[in-house]
């Protein structure tokens, strides 16, 4: 089979660069050796998709490059995308930090992409592995489950290492080395942070417990929920944080986010002299956590038994309580995967090889990872559509 693009990779990079492609007049055929194509984009945003952020801009992405995903994200922003989303009449709001969600369901967003793959010539084929890949004068001839494709140009879409149980592998990063790209190390971002020894045992029994907190390595921090798990700790403003923290790394939570820990503490003693400060606490926090951080390190008194300077001392360690994380629970359970094919190969204009005439790469299978919160949707649609416009 001869056609113009072959993509390999029916996520949202991949459909999106194929839409773009397609709508040129280009000939191009997605293949996927899924069951079905938008696995990540039907399990995102419990279901609902957080397809895009208002708020998008170069700063909210991890690359050893901070300056490549400008222009790719300067000229197709969310607007454009919330503009195809409004076409298809798909109903959603925004529901914090300028997060965006489908109001019915994620699969609203996988037809969309898929009626526009139809309107615009493009075919889209899924159960079809991809055994060989080799590069001529004519182009790029790949052998398949279901026989010989002959392209032009050739756009990867495979995406990153997380949720080895959708199918994802390290065939990107396979491709790319084997036509002379660097790929930077590989690790899982935006997961839970694992526990161990007595920081795991200090922690077990909180199982459940959830709180706004904020989370912080480094110069970074992000606020967000946090929740104890069996295993460690999980929760928006952890799964943020988790794409800077590695290990060996000082990871500090903010308890009290919203306000002054010391003040309110001295407060409480002139307004409640005879309570024990867990009883205090409880009245800020979940309860099994006041009482399991007075076990551990604020022991439990009448509020009248502290001086000024002890409920100042135990202010600041509730606004700076440190953790001991040992690992994360890997890309079994991560949203994303830090790292991946070298920037420096690349066009950032186009996604096209430096090396290789007509070869792309796009998406996750790149090195430029998002927060959570839609940042890495919006990459995927303005990185596919870069592509897409060139191929």
């Amino acid at each position: 089979m001869k056609i113009d693009v072959l993509v390999i990779g029916a996520g949202a990079a991949g459909l999106m660069c194929a839409i773009t492609a397609g709508q040129r007049g280009r000939r191009v055929l997605v293949l996927d050796h899924a069951n079905k194509p938008g696995k990540k984009i039907l399990m995102s945003g419990g279901g609902r998709c957080n397809f895009t952020n208002l708020g998008v801009t170069p700063a909210n992405y991890l690359s050893a490059n901070p300056h490549f995903a400008k222009s790719a994200l300067a000229r197709y922003t969310p607007a454009d995308f919330i503009a195809l989303v409004e076409k298809h009449h798909i109903a959603y709001h925004e529901k914090e930090l300028g997060q965006l969600f489908c109001d019915d369901s994620s699969k609203q967003i996988v037809r969309m992409l898929l009626d526009e793959c139809a309107a615009a010539g493009v075919r889209v084929q899924t159960d079809c592995a991809v055994t060989r890949v080799r590069h001529g004068e004519a182009g790029f001839s790949v052998a398949t489950a279901q026989g010989e494709v002959h392209a032009q140009a050739l756009v990867v879409a495979s995406g990153g290492l997380s949720i080895p149980s959708m199918g994802a592998s390290g065939f990107g990063y396979e491709l790319a080395r084997q036509f002379g790209h660097d790929v930077r190390s590989t690790r899982a971002g935006l997961v839970p942070l694992t526990l161990s020894g007595k920081h795991q045992e200090h922690y077990a029994e909180l199982a459940g417990v959830e709180l706004p907190a904020e989370a912080r390595c480094g110069r970074q921090s992000f606020r967000g929920g946090l929740l104890f798990t069996h295993r460690g700790v999980s929760g928006p403003s952890i799964l943020q944080i988790s794409s800077y923290w590695q290990p060996g790394d000082d990871l500090r939570l903010d308890l009290l986010p919203d306000g002054d820990a010391a003040g309110w503490l001295l407060a409480q003693r002139a307004g409640r002299p005879l309570a024990e400060l867990k009883t205090v606490l409880a009245d800020v926090l979940p309860k099994r956590l006041a009482q399991r951080l007075c076990e551990l390190e604020l022991s439990n008194r009448p509020m009248r038994q502290y001086r000024e300077a002890e409920l100042a001392t135990i202010g600041g360690r509730l606004h700076d309580w440190p953790l001991t994380a040992s690992g994360t629970e890997g890309y079994r359970t991560a949203e994303i995967t830090l790292g991946g094919v070298d920037t420096d190969g690349l066009s950032s204009s186009t996604m096209q090889s430096k090396r290789v005439p007509g070869l792309y790469f796009v998406g996750e299978v790149v090195d430029v990872t998002g927060w959570l919160g839609g940042y890495n949707f919006q990459w995927a649609w303005a990185s596919g559509h870069a592509a897409g416009e060139v191929a």
